[in-house]
């Protein structure tokens, strides 16, 4: 089997707050390439945000994210199209993610909410793609010149409010979307970076963020996670010059097959 032509790397940061407050990162993200029986490489990018108030937001983070991601793996790997990904299967695969939730609830004996999340992901595929978003945080992407959100964070009328994927309302608030231009380069981040990589009043990506993060991957010889450069980009979320301007948890996985 040819070795994948994407180059990933991916890491989430606790935030100052929740280090001072001694809580855990509550962040989680999530990588897979699923085959299909024609050969056919589909890739899944998966990132969540836990809700600060929710006493089990890191697992229903890492759940949400990994149940989404094998549910779509599983669909690629029985020769699902990504082309033929529409809404009422994507609500399925959150409906499924519900259902995970809730079962790890009754087991531990909690409440649905305490594990509510945000949750974008994305199904890449050699020309289409599928988007789905529940929360803040967003998806960046170029098909090979610019940058572009898919879709804009989610945000309450009050500060800090957004959508879980646990609300009884989370399908109305779920977008999704498609595309048959062939994606070259991918970033997905939670709400702990939006104050950096988005420009909020003209709603527009800041571009100069993405120019310098994405040389490194395209350098990269690491066929899928690169665990090098994802320790490396740990750091830098975890550094001084982001943690003077955040400090909520934060998440970001960047994916290119464009050649250095």
């Amino acid at each position: 089997m040819p070795h994948s032509p994407w180059r990933v790397a991916m890491a989430s940061s606790i935030g100052t707050s929740h280090a001072a407050a001694d809580q855990p990162c509550q962040d989680a993200h999530f990588h897979i390439e699923a085959t299909g029986p024609d050969g056919q490489r589909t890739m899944v990018l998966a990132v969540s945000d836990g809700a600060g108030t929710a006493a089990f937001a890191e697992v229903g983070a890492e759940l949400a994210c990994s149940t989404f991601g094998r549910l779509v793996a599983a669909y690629i790997g029985q020769g699902g199209q990504v082309a033929d990904i529409g809404r009422p299967l994507v609500e399925r695969w959150m409906a499924g993610v519900l259902y995970r939730l809730k079962l790890h609830a009754e087991e531990s004996g909690a409440a649905l909410e305490d594990y509510a999340c945000t949750l974008i992901a994305a199904v890449i595929g050699e020309r289409d793609s599928a988007f789905a978003q529940i929360g803040d945080g967003a998806a960046v992407l170029s098909a090979g010149t610019g940058w572009n959100h898919v879709f804009w964070p989610q945000h309450g009328e009050f500060a800090n409010t957004t959508n879980f994927i646990t609300s009884a309302h989370a399908l109305d608030a779920l977008e999704f979307g498609t595309s048959n231009q062939p994606i070259q380069e991918i970033a997905l981040f939670t709400d702990g970076l939006e104050n950096l990589v988005l420009q909020k009043a003209a709603r527009a990506v800041h571009a100069p963020f993405f120019d310098s993060m994405f040389p490194a991957v395209r350098r990269s010889t690491a066929p899928g996670v690169d665990a090098e450069l994802s320790a490396a980009l740990g750091r830098y979320l975890s550094g001084a010059p982001v943690n003077e301007r955040t400090d909520d948890d934060k998440t970001l996985v960047l994916a290119s097959r464009r050649q250095a």
